[in-house]
């Protein structure tokens, strides 16, 4: 998968790097066909205290791209809050599409019955 991480007023660390890689890993372990991933982490001092790092994640997957952003006071919570509702989106789009695998075939069949 492609990783492309820009960061806004926010000294890159290697530690940074290595927890949004870590991760990433995790997402592609739910989704294997994803292109890329696209992490953006800012850091806005005009804002309120509680809500100063921004992290957003952009997901390329076949189809629409999923996004996730979340504002929190710790960097590393903001990174570990959007990851997770990531991995929501992933399940849900999941689910969406077994699901409507297995309808057809339902659907056939209570066809056939009448």
């Amino acid at each position: 998968m492609k990783f492309v991480l820009t960061s806004h007023n926010i000294k890159l660390t290697k530690s940074i790097e290595n927890h949004i890689l870590s991760r990433i890993e995790k997402l592609e372990h739910f989704d294997r066909w994803a292109i890329d991933a696209r992490v953006n982490l800012e850091h806005d001092n005009t804002r309120s205290p509680e809500k100063q790092f921004k992290c957003s994640i952009r997901l390329g997957v076949k189809g629409n791209d999923l996004y996730a952003t979340d504002y929190e006071n710790d960097l590393y919570a903001a990174i570990d809050l959007v990851t997770k509702k990531m991995e929501q989106q992933i399940r849900k789009r999941h689910s969406k599409q077994k699901a409507r695998i297995h309808n057809e075939p339902a659907r056939a069949k209570a066809r056939k019955q009448n």
